[in-house]
């Protein structure tokens, strides 16, 4: 998908369609191509903003660490120089992370908050190890060696068996991102706290959705907290990647979502 800048912002973004403002973020190791098979199934009905973070994508990938306010703060000056005032904000993995962070400080900018294959748990011990070693490892050897090893576990089993074209797909958007942005990421996400109680505080619509078959952030994880406005989905036989294992289920649930608000 085509980016556009902006004069000033670290980060760049795609922005296509008209209506309510719907920002998606991506996670880990992506970019907004993780996207690009959901947004034009919303497209029609909302304007889908959908931004490179930090060190992904096309963005800048200054040296790290970062921090997952770092990164909900640059969403915050993506919507200020775009003149909106209140968004949709959905996030994947990662994304979801930032987007928690976005809701905890300025709840006053959403519309509704959305976390897909995502959790507002942190990680723990083993998990902080993990974060650390991946950081070492990407700067070690560069992206593609984590990314192929990684990116199969991110599929249902069946479906990184079947799913060529999508696993593939998702390993070339990995392979693009730059090492320093990889590294910086995952070691804000090792930082990140535990932000359940911002869910079950929050006094706007929450939408959560997890992938049966999703062994990064399950059902039990994705839905470890709600509140009296939470819509929860469960999308059989997607892993952690229903963006291209589902997309017209995930966009499905999206649009129910967001036109109920």
């Amino acid at each position: 998908m085509e980016r556009r800048s902006q004069e000033g912002l670290p980060i760049r973004y795609v922005d296509r369609g008209e209506g309510p403002a719907l920002l998606l973020l991506h996670g880990f190791v992506g970019s907004a191509d993780y996207w690009e098979r959901v947004v034009p199934l919303l497209e029609g009905h909302f304007r889908c903003i959908v931004p490179d973070l930090l060190g992904h994508g096309e963005s800048e990938a200054p040296s790290g660490p970062y921090t997952i306010e770092q990164l909900a703060d640059n969403v915050l000056q993506l919507l200020d120089s775009l003149g909106i005032e209140r968004a949709v904000i959905l996030g994947h993995s990662m994304g979801g992370y930032t987007a928690l962070s976005f809701a905890e400080r300025y709840p006053e900018r959403l519309l509704a908050l959305g976390l897909v294959h995502s959790m507002p748990l942190p990680d723990d011990e083993a998990g902080k190890e993990k974060r650390t070693a991946v950081a070492e490892r990407v700067m070690r050897e560069g992206v593609r060696p984590f990314v192929e090893q990684s990116a199969p576990n991110w599929f249902a089993p069946d479906n990184a068996k079947w799913m060529k074209p999508e696993l593939e797909r998702v390993m070339g958007i990995g392979f693009a991102t730059k090492p320093e942005g990889a590294a910086g990421a995952a070691l804000a996400m090792r930082e990140r706290p535990d932000r359940s109680h911002i869910i079950r505080e929050l006094e706007l619509p929450v939408l959560l959705i997890a992938g049966d078959e999703d062994g990064i952030a399950p059902p039990q994880k994705a839905f470890a907290a709600e509140n009296a406005h939470t819509v929860k989905h469960v999308i059989e036989g997607a892993g952690h990647m229903s963006l291209f294992e589902a997309p017209q289920e995930l966009a499905r649930h999206i649009a129910s979502f967001v036109e109920r608000l």
